[in-house]
C-alpha cells in the first residue's frame, strides 16, 4: 500500500492495522541468555566426562534430542550400538517404534525432549550398573531442572528405578501417576520400546499407559 493510499484511508476513518514485531524485554533476553549458557556447561560436563568405566568404550556421548522448551520429557535407560554411533538418542527400529506411540496418543514427537539415564553406552548393551548411574544421574536432573517439563514419561526398569528411587517391578508401577519421584515432576512408568519389539503382546498395555500418560499431561496443561 502507498503512502497516498494510507493518507486517504486515514482521512476517511479507516484504521489501519500493521504487524508490529513482538519486542523482547532485557530480563527475558537475560534469561535466554543465561539458559543457554547452562545447557552448554552441561554438554561440555557430558562430553569430557571421565567419571567411570564407560568413557573407555563409547564412541559418542549421547547427549539429548528434542524441543528443550518442551513440556515433555522422555526419560529411557542407556544408548544402545546405533546410538553410540550417532550420538542421538532412540534411532532405529526402536526410535521408530517410540514416534510411532507418540503420534498415536497425539504428540508431536519434535514437542518433547527425550534424554537416557545414562549418557554412554554400556559394552554389549548390558544394563548400566548402579555406581554408573549414580554418577551420571545429576546430568540428567540438570537437564530436567532447565527444561522443566509438566510431566515425564518413563521407559523401562532402569530409569524407572532410578527416577522413582524403587526397586519395585515395571508390572507394579506401570498404570498409574507417581507423584513421588525424586524430581517433584508427575512420571508415568512404561515398557521401553526395545522390550515392546521383543515382546509385541505388551504393546496393548503400552497403549493403555500412553493413554493416561496423555490425560494426565491435558490435566497439567490446562
Amino acid at each position: 500500500m502507498t503512502r497516498n493510499q494510507r493518507e486517504t484511508l486515514k482521512k476517511i476513518g479507516i484504521r489501519l492495522w500493521e504487524l508490529r514485531e513482538k519486542r523482547v524485554s532485557a530480563d527475558d533476553c537475560d534469561r535466554s541468555i543465561k539458559k543457554n549458557d547452562a545447557w552448554k556447561k552441561i554438554e561440555t560436563e557430558v562430553e569430557t566426562c571421565r567419571q567411570c568405566v564407560l568413557h573407555e568404550t563409547r564412541s559418542r556421548v549421547v547427549f539429548g534430542k528434542g524441543s528443550r522448551d518442551a513440556e515433555l520429557l522422555i526419560v529411557g535407560e542407556a544408548p544402545g550400538a546405533e546410538e553410540d554411533k550417532q550420538g542421538v538418542p532412540f534411532v532405529g527400529k526402536a526410535g521408530l517404534l517410540l514416534d510411532q506411540m507418540l503420534e498415536v496418543c497425539g504428540t508431536d514427537p519434535k514437542e518433547v525432549y527425550i534424554a537416557n539415564v545414562v549418557k554412554c553406552r554400556p559394552p554389549d548393551n548390558r544394563n548400566p550398573e548402579k555406581l554408573e548411574v549414580n554418577l551420571c544421574l545429576n546430568f540428567l536432573l540438570k537437564q530436567i531442572e532447565l527444561i522443566s517439563p509438566k510431566a515425564i514419561l518413563v521407559l523401562g526398569r532402569v530409569a524407572a528405578h532410578t527416577l522413582l528411587n524403587c526397586n519395585e517391578s515395571l508390572a507394579k508401577l506401570r498404570g498409574r501417576v507417581h507423584y513421588d519421584s525424586i524430581t517433584s515432576v508427575p512420571i508415568i512408568v512404561t515398557y521401553h520400546p526395545a522390550y515392546l519389539l521383543r515382546s509385541p503382546r505388551e504393546k496393548a498395555k503400552s497403549w493403555l499407559d500412553l493413554r493416561l500418560f496423555k490425560k494426565m499431561v491435558e490435566k497439567h496443561l490446562e
